[in-house]
């Protein structure tokens, strides 16, 4: 069972092919078995979140807030790491902007 804040390594399927491949990505939540997950870069000219390897990415990353996806528990080859409380709350300020502009 995976845990909103925890990074893990998960089978992507990606929007422009039927390929897949391993990339790590933080759990946002679940529900009804579905896992909404952003993903996570070592590009680090992307936009977003940076997550360093001192907090336990394998390299350098940037959790980017505009790459949201949903994947099932299948998908999710192992948990990497938890995020930090400080860095779950910055996740959560960066999303909650992007989600204001829904506002009627």
């Amino acid at each position: 069972m995976s845990e909103p804040g925890q990074v893990i390594l998960a089978k992507v399927q990606f929007a422009d092919s039927f390929e897949t491949k391993k990339r790590p990505a933080v759990v946002l939540f679940e529900e009804f078995s579905n896992i909404i997950v952003a993903g996570i870069t070592s590009n680090l000219e992307m936009k977003g979140i940076p997550l360093t390897k001192k907090e336990g990415a394998i390299k350098d990353s940037v959790i980017k807030t505009n790459y949201i996806f949903t994947i099932t528990e299948e998908a999710i080859e192992k948990p990497l790491f938890k995020l930090s409380k400080h860095k779950k709350e910055l996740l959560h300020k960066e999303l909650a902007k992007k989600l204001e502009k829904l506002e009627p």
